[in-house]
């Protein structure tokens, strides 16, 4: 009579390895669309950082009565509210900036400016992680800053 008979239960080795097979492919293929879902994570980090940057700017404008900039150093990978400590972007994240010519300082720094009455000199701020990439808006008239995809309407 052999140590195990028939009537045990258990697995044999090779049902072991067919599970361990079965396991790597549903790793090698979910994973990546996992990642692919924290694609541009930083990016939008920076995009929400920026449009809060930019809300604040207008806050103080309409607060304070003066005329307040938020001033980006695309070469140095910085933005800040004026006056205030610069905030850094991360190297991996690329950031391109439209802004009124009288607001260019240079063809790496230049900033948007508020308003007392709460309007803005308007721009767009576009942030890019790889394919994806997001836009923060300020609407002239109103200084109304909004953030969305890229693409998107």
């Amino acid at each position: 009579m052999s140590a195990r008979s028939e009537g045990q239960p258990g697995f044999t080795l090779f049902e072991v390895l067919v599970v361990l097979a079965i396991i790597g492919l549903v790793t090698a293929v979910v994973a990546p669309v996992l990642f692919r879902g924290l694609a541009g994570t930083e990016a939008r980090t920076v995009a929400y950082e920026i449009a809060a940057a930019l809300r604040q700017a207008r806050g103080d404008a309409v607060a304070q009565n003066v005329d307040v900039a938020v001033v980006f150093d695309l070469s140095g990978h910085a933005f800040a509210v004026e006056r205030s400590r610069p905030r850094a972007v991360p190297e991996g994240v690329a950031i391109e900036l439209y802004a009124a010519s009288v607001e260019q300082v240079d063809a790496a720094t230049g900033g948007i400016r508020f308003f007392p009455d709460g309007s803005a000199t308007g721009g767009q701020v576009t942030i890019g992680e790889g394919e994806t990439r997001y836009n923060v808006n300020v609407d002239w008239l109103t200084g109304r800053v909004s953030v969305g995809e890229a693409g998107d309407g």
